[in-house]
């Protein structure tokens, strides 16, 4: 790795961000936005397929993908204390692992987020039909999409406020049916009242009814609905107080996490069996309708288009962050590395919402596979964002025991043992995709998305070279 060349980069992509970018997110801005982000359709609408393929037994699955994530999350927190920048994922890789690993991770976190925007959409065209079950599912998923990029050209500051209300919706949500479920459950209300019972979770089947290959090939969908959390990285250059916001904001959002997803599972799966919950429907909208309160279902419904707007806004949000920060290497087209008047990186957020409307394109042609298809192709992305933030870390360490960098209080436990084995719990469950034919698919794109990465980072050093001697050879 080239020190010099890379130093010099940080730090123009720093001076860079101090004068482009607005530290316009507030503390609560970045605790709802991280936890906000990891609550969306991999929670309210997939969880009804993972609960059709495990049984109760998903929710190891989701105390297993939740101790990876917690110690990715710690890996982050860590190396966001040493250099708090926009581009966390891009700028660690690209300083402690090497200029091409930097590469593929901005890249492959800006797919992932694109990919899962198209996930996103595709659930509020599913949510819609249940107000009206004869609208397209691709007319709702278009104008989410238009609207969202249109906040998002607006202001950081606007973005914070509008995320922070969305998340605390979702988060409402949750908090509601934990408090009502085991109500009904232990006072018989509803409709739910004479069959709900916490033995429902181990009585049909017991609690592996599909066996231990059910608990694995749902770890796809569980990783997927864990996706998000890392935002917080990525909201580390418009943060306003860093040093004390970012680790308050790790530290929280992995439990708070852990407890709606596990406790909601728990509560869902005790006031309806298990193998009486479709897959095809949300769990959470079955639920309330069958609990008995008026309206219940429609607010539910109306909170699960929330989750999966909010979802897309903060992916629309990332992506633009990343191209910017790609730009800054030269790694990306320069007109990605500029703002506009409200100080946002306006280029590369109309970029990624256009790449997004081919979720638009999907839903027209394939509505009934397009979210299995989008979701099993973002977690390709998101595996290897993860694997490079805890691999990241590792050079981080040894840079620290060498000299070369400054040590941080905020440390990740247990490495570099943590660290090892999130990498292969990471290549376990990208292997694991290939047991399940609509996940399959994921397999077949990963080989072309890397190919291609190959290809454009040898032409953007043909570049950067052409760009060095024009330079030199200029009057």
């Amino acid at each position: 790795m080239n020190d010099i060349r890379v130093n010099r980069l940080l730090n123009e992509e720093q001076a860079h961000e101090a004068k482009d970018l607005v530290r316009g997110l507030k503390d609560r801005h970045i605790q709802l936005i991280a936890i906000g982000g990891a609550i969306g359709v991999g929670l309210f609408l997939g969880a009804g397929r993972a609960i059709s393929q495990a049984g109760p037994g998903l929710v190891l699955s989701y105390a297993l993908g939740g101790l990876v994530t917690f110690f990715i999350m710690r890996a982050l927190g860590e190396l966001l204390m040493h250099r708090p920048v926009a581009g966390s994922f891009a700028t660690f890789a690209e300083e402690y692992v090497s200029p091409w690993a930097g590469f593929a991770t901005g890249w492959s976190y800006w797919f992932m987020w694109v990919v899962s925007g198209m996930a996103e959409i595709t659930a509020v065209g599913v949510y819609v039909h249940y107000w009206f079950p004869d609208v397209p599912q691709w007319i709702p998923a278009l104008i989410t999409l238009c609207v969202l990029y249109g906040l998002n050209l607006i202001a950081v500051g606007l973005f914070g406020e509008l995320e922070f209300w969305f998340a605390l919706v979702k988060v409402v949500a949750i908090v509601a049916l934990l408090l009502i479920g085991p109500a009904v459950i232990i006072f018989g209300l509803g409709e739910l009242g004479t069959t709900a019972s916490f033995t429902n979770l181990w009585s049909h089947g017991g609690f592996f009814p599909t066996g231990v290959l059910g608990v694995v090939l749902t770890l796809q969908i569980v990783m997927f609905a864990y996706q998000g959390v890392e935002l917080l990285g990525v909201t580390a250059g418009e943060a306003q107080n860093p040093e004390r916001t970012l680790p308050r904001a790790t530290n929280s959002v992995v439990y708070r996490i852990l407890v709606f997803y596990i406790g909601a599972l728990l509560i869902i799966m005790s006031l309806v069996p298990w193998n009486q919950l479709s897959p095809n429907e949300s769990p959470f909208i079955l639920v309330f309708d069958k609990i008995g309160i008026p309206g219940a279902a429609g607010i539910i419904n109306f909170v699960v288009i929330t989750a999966a707007a909010s979802s897309c806004n903060s992916g629309i949000f990332s992506t633009g962050r990343m191209l910017y920060t790609l730009a800054q290497f030269g790694q990306a087209p320069r007109a990605f590395g500029t703002v506009n008047a409200r100080h946002v990186p306006a280029a590369g957020i109309t970029a990624s919402a256009a790449v997004m409307l081919l979720g638009v394109v999907l839903n027209y042609f394939v509505p009934e596979q397009v979210f299995v298809y989008v979701t099993s192709v973002a977690l390709v992305g998101a595996l290897w964002t993860w694997a490079l933030i805890v691999i990241a870390h590792l050079g981080y360490r040894k840079a620290v025991a060498a000299g070369e960098a400054a040590p941080v209080s905020y440390r990740m436990p247990g490495s570099p043992y943590t660290n090892w084995f999130v990498v292969a719990f990471l290549a376990l469950v990208s292997v694991f995709l290939g047991l399940d034919e609509g996940t399959r698919v994921a397999l077949y794109v990963a080989p072309v998305w890397f190919a291609l990465l190959g290809v454009g980072y040898q032409l953007t050093k043909m570049l950067t070279k052409m760009r060095g001697r024009v330079a030199n050879s200029a009057p």
